[in-house]
């Protein structure tokens, strides 16, 4: 993922990686990437360099959208590594292949992202803050750290889905949907009392079912723990909402 313009990202760890004409993972790693907190979503400015639009890459045009909100995608993801550590990034930063950051062809930068992969349900979050990927039918590229998190760096490529958060957003996890609106309430009163979370029984739209849902949750981190209890309790697996 090379440009012709300020391009990759990074601040280096306490990891040692050397310069290389071929990418690949860092040559020596003291950290458990598995392990890295999520990027904390916040409200930014675009940045003054990298959103051009249109640019050219390998003489063909591509176009940045104006917002990013509401995007969500599904599609091919890779990552690429210490080819890159240390350079810049489209939009003037240094790629750090430590961090979750990412690049994409037309998200305004920078801007967050919420991927997850679909081949095991691992999900991270990432700071857009570069472009590409420019070759075959990949719709992003992971740093190294990215691709570790999400359990993809060995295999190269991953099927995943895009979701843009803004800030604000917030979590809820559903932990049932029923007919009978009394089921649902007393499902209701026995997770909150788990939990001591907020319980809300909401109605769907046409559907006629009675989803029980808990939060407000600040964090995703915080939503994983909170899914991992319930499952721990003989309780089914809560999906995960944004809000």
């Amino acid at each position: 993922m090379i440009l012709a313009m300020p391009f990759l990202s990074g601040c280096f760890g306490s990891s040692i990686t050397y310069p290389t004409r071929s990418d690949g993972p860092p040559i020596i790693n003291r950290v458990d990437l598995t392990k890295l907190p999520n990027p904390v979503v916040r409200r930014e400015p675009k940045s003054k360099i990298g959103n051009k639009s249109p640019y050219k890459v390998f003489g063909k045009s591509y176009r940045v959208m104006e917002s990013g909100s509401g995007y969500k995608a599904t599609g091919i993801a890779s990552w690429y590594g210490r080819k890159f550590h240390g350079r810049k990034t489209s939009n003037g930063e240094t790629f750090d292949m430590f961090k979750l950051t990412a690049a994409h062809r037309s998200l305004p930068l920078p801007i967050y992202l919420r991927v997850t992969n679909l081949d095991n349900g691992r999900s991270t979050i990432v700071r857009v803050n570069d472009r590409g990927p420019f070759h075959g039918n990949r719709l992003i590229d992971l740093s190294y750290a990215g691709a570790v998190k999400l359990g993809f760096a060995e295999e190269g490529t991953a099927r995943v889905r895009l979701q843009v958060l803004e800030k604000g957003t917030v979590y809820y996890l559903q932990v049932g949907a029923f007919r009978d609106k009394k089921s649902a309430q007393s499902l209701k009163k026995r997770v909150q009392g788990l939990t001591r979370l907020q319980g809300r029984v909401v109605s769907g739209s046409g559907d006629r079912l009675y989803r029980v849902h808990l939060g407000p949750i600040a964090r995703y981190d915080d939503a994983i723990s909170f899914q991992e209890l319930l499952m721990s309790s003989n309780y089914s697996k809560p999906l995960i909402l944004d809000y």
